[in-house]
């Protein structure tokens, strides 16, 4: 349902959140490495995110990636709509044009209640949210690896 860069997105500002309330600054390769995705893919998310002022970011000795107060509750409809638009929350699941109420697709009247739930998801839930679940033990942010 989301591109992939958008994926990178939400992962890379939720890490970046958990290390926030660790009071370190994580950089690039260490992002990259946590929420695996390639490096320099990543390093053009995290400049597309600072560029529309979801994160903040610092060079230099104690640098890296963080946010400040004014982007304490972010939602996930903020980034998405950042890296791919409002597209996603109003596409056809068949990819037709037209498709409507009027002119519907096999699976219209179905898919818009996916739709629908997905766009409310995106309006409620936060990167805080998402990462005081981490904190909690009720969620994980990365691949759980088989032994």
């Amino acid at each position: 349902m989301l591109a992939k860069s958008t994926e990178y997105a939400i992962r890379a500002l939720v890490y970046v959140q958990l290390q926030n309330w660790k009071e370190q600054r994580p950089g690039v390769v260490e992002i990259a490495k946590e929420i695996e995705a390639p490096e320099a893919y990543s390093a053009k998310i995290l400049q597309t995110l600072a560029k529309h002022q979801l994160l903040e970011s610092m060079k230099g000795r104690g640098g890296g990636f963080f946010f400040n107060n004014n982007q304490s509750n972010l939602t996930l409809y903020d980034i998405i709509h950042v890296m791919e638009g409002d597209g996603c929350f109003h596409k056809c699941a068949f990819g037709l044009k037209n498709c409507n109420d009027e002119n519907p697709c096999p699976l219209h009247y179905s898919y818009i209640n996916v739709r629908d739930g997905f766009f409310n998801i995106a309006k409620q839930e936060t990167i805080q949210s998402l990462s005081m679940k981490i904190v909690e033990g009720k969620a994980v942010l990365n691949r759980i690896e088989a032994k």
